[in-house]
Order: C-alpha cells, then structure tokens, then sequence
C-alpha cells in the first residue's frame, strides 16, 4: 500500500500542488477515522488528560508525518518514483538508531543478517533504477528532500511507540492527522487555494491517484502498520519498508513506464525472506503475553 504512493504522486502532480496532495487526501482519511475511533472509545480512554498530550502528537505531527507526507511528496515531484522508492530503503536503518535514543532498543545478530539479507535484495531488483539514478539538479534536490521525509517517517515508527503505551493505533493515527490538518489547513488555504478551486476540473487519473492515497496511503496501511507496532520493536516493523522498493519500482514500471530491471525478482524473494526472519524468527526475544506494547527495558 505504502508503494502505491510514488505512483499516484506522479499520477495527480499535473493538477495538484504537493500540499494538496497531501493535505486532500488527510483530510478524508481523518474523516474516515473518527467514527473508529468513537466505537473503539470506553470509560477507560476517556478518562485520559488528552490536553497533556498535546504537545506529544504536535511533536510526531510536525518531525514526523510532516517531513514524511509532505517532503517526500514535493521531493518525489522532483525526482523520480523509483528513486522514492529506492530512498525508503534508508527507513529501517533510521528506525533502528532512533529507536536505540528513544526506546532503548538493541540490536542482534538475525536484525544484522536480515539487514544484510534485504539490501542485497534490494539492490538486486533496483539494480537498473540505481545505475541510471541521476544525482544533479532538480533531481538531486528531489533526492534531499526524499531523504528528509524518510528521517521523519524513521521518528515517527520510533518515537510513535511512546504514543502506543497509552492510545491504540486508531487514536494514535487519528491526534496525529489532526494535529497536521491544524498546520497544513493554513498552508493549503494561502499557498494552493486555486488548487481547491479547480477540483471540479480534476480528471479521472488526477481522482483515481487521490483516492488511492486516501484509502491505502494515509488509511488502511497505517493503521495495519501502528497494529503491529504495538505488539513489535519499533526496528523488526519498520524491516517491513523494504518491500516498499520491491513493490514501487514494479508499480513505478506498470504506472508510469519506468524501467525495471531483470534482477526484480530473485532480489524481491530475498528481501521478503530478509522480513519473514525478523518477524517470525528472532532469538531471545520475549513473545507479549497481552496485546500491550513492548516496553523499551524488554525490547530485544
């Protein structure tokens, strides 16, 4: 679902500005969340000081999703979508060292195997997209940007976690989208107000890239995500981005006629066998008793 994003980038930046696309599709997703999050409410979650909370969801919404929504939308603009794609790879090693300051995560030695196990993966199936990765101008731009937004989404799967030891990830999700509409609603208004204008002139591509960041993008991927954060270190979830470049570059090649190289598939296989051994094979690692997170003196 997270790979579908390059895509539908390219696929509505002729219409819509970087905020916008960010912004429109938040929007409905919010929407989306807020009768979940009702049903999902009882005595005990309503009895929390949200206002002490505050500043804890502005924090994820401002270094977190942010940078990770909308730098890598302006950045993808710029760049290209397997280029993306290719940048995420970065996420899980981020993870890993922000949630060794945050969460007080170690690592061992099947985290370094799989690590291994899924760049060399990686570089197998992006092994075209990587020799013809143009670093000058607009393009490396784009690029900076890229990995800008991959650090916020890096602190946002680590520093997340302390938001899960009292929210469930429908809450969770659905504060922080609400924090960033509050910072985003302002910007779109000022910044891309004729974009609002025009939407009655969007075309089928423009609505159909729109749609699919709002169901799968900013929705569905997001809330499966927090669920398996909540019962998993911050660094064996976040190992789960590699397939983000398996899948993008193969949608990128599909959607938009990139190239894909003849290495896709035997690199695909392995960075899947590089995230099946850091979720179902982990020594020394304590299995939850109860769907509580993982605190950060039992992370392994």
């Amino acid at each position: 679902m997270w790979a579908l994003q390059f895509t539908c980038i390219k696929l509505v930046q002729d219409q819509v500005g970087p905020l916008f696309t960010v912004w429109g599709p938040m929007t409905l997703a919010t929407l989306m969340l807020y009768p979940l999050v009702r049903l999902e409410r009882n005595a005990e979650s309503a009895a929390r000081h949200y206002k002490s909370d505050i500043w804890l969801f502005l924090v994820l919404a401002l270094v977190g999703v942010f940078p990770g929504q909308v730098l890598v939308t302006w950045g993808t603009r710029m760049s290209t979508a397997s280029n993306a794609a290719i940048i995420m790879l970065a996420i899980p090693v981020c993870t890993a060292v922000f949630a060794y300051l945050f969460l007080g995560e170690r690592m061992n030695g099947v985290r370094w195997l799989s690590f291994a196990i899924a760049l060399i993966g990686v570089l197998l199936c992006s092994e075209t997209d990587l020799r013809n990765m143009s670093l000058g101008g607009a393009t490396l731009a784009g690029n900076v940007l890229i990995v800008a937004g991959m650090l916020g989404s890096a602190f946002y799967n680590s520093y997340g976690k302390k938001a899960l030891e009292r929210y469930s990830p429908m809450e969770m999700l659905f504060y922080t989208y609400v924090g960033m509409l509050a910072v985003m609603t302002p910007l779109v208004l000022i910044q891309e107000r004729d974009v609002v204008v025009r939407i009655p002139q969007f075309t089928g591509s423009t609505w159909l890239g729109l749609i699919l960041l709002t169901v799968f993008h900013n929705y569905l991927s997001m809330v499966l995500f927090l669920k398996a954060l909540k019962n998993l270190d911050a660094t064996q979830a976040a190992l789960g981005n590699y397939l983000i470049t398996f899948f993008g570059v193969p949608i990128a090649a599909i959607g938009l006629h990139e190239k894909l190289g003849t290495g896709t598939w035997l690199g695909g296989m392995l960075v899947l066998a590089s995230t099946l051994l850091i979720t179902l094979w982990n020594p020394g690692a304590q299995k939850p008793e109860s769907d509580e997170p993982t605190t950060p003196a039992a992370a392994v």
